[in-house]
């Protein structure tokens, strides 16, 4: 049975569909946004009212080393995930990033002090609250303003948080810049790790 060609033209369309049509438009024009992770092009969604993001770029400062400062929270953050390199040329970090257990990740801060690689010697993993803050709720896959941590993927990331009244030593909270949340987790488990430290 044949079928008739669809018709190229809108004005024969009902308002539905012109609507629905036009809402559509309006999406993809104000939402999608390209940015880099790992070298590789990964899709970001955003809303289209950046003046109300949680963590806007003007919350930060960049302190042209590799590492940016919260105004709002005095926490001194690694532009990117361990494992990768910033390139301050580019303003990317590129590379892929480095996938730890919880004791890996406390090493490799412990590491970083020791070689004074980022100028400071207190850097740490950061408490679930800290890292919490640096989320974007107004954006996805990842939930971060990339502007400011380029190359950050949708994926969980440790924290030095533990659940308040166990004992339990095994376990600690890593939150996720993807849809996941955060979870309480084995240790033994490797994820991503962001330093911090405190300026005051």
């Amino acid at each position: 049975m044949s079928r008739e060609p669809a018709s190229a033209s809108t004005s024969e369309a009902s308002p539905v569909v012109m609507r629905a049509f036009a809402v559509g438009l309006a999406v993809v024009a104000t939402v999608a946004t390209a940015a880099w992770a790992g070298g590789a092009l990964a899709q970001q969604v955003c809303d289209s009212a950046p003046d109300g993001r949680s963590s806007p770029s003007s919350r930060f400062v960049d302190n042209a080393d590799g590492t940016v400062t919260d105004k709002e929270s005095k926490l001194m953050w690694l532009h990117c995930s361990a494992g990768q390199a910033w390139k301050s040329e580019l303003g990317r970090c590129t590379g892929e990033a480095d996938r730890l257990s919880w004791a890996a990740a406390q090493l490799l801060a412990s590491e970083v002090n020791r070689r004074g690689s980022f100028f400071f010697n207190d850097w740490r993993v950061p408490q679930l609250r800290e890292l919490a803050t640096i989320a974007e709720r107004g954006c996805a896959n990842p939930r971060v303003n990339l502007a400011v941590f380029p190359g950050t993927e949708a994926s969980r990331y440790w924290t030095a948080t533990s659940r308040p009244g166990t004992r339990d030593e095994a376990f600690a909270y890593a939150l996720s810049f993807g849809a996941e949340g955060m979870a309480y987790l084995s240790k033994d488990e490797a994820h991503s790790v962001r330093l911090v430290r405190s300026t005051q």
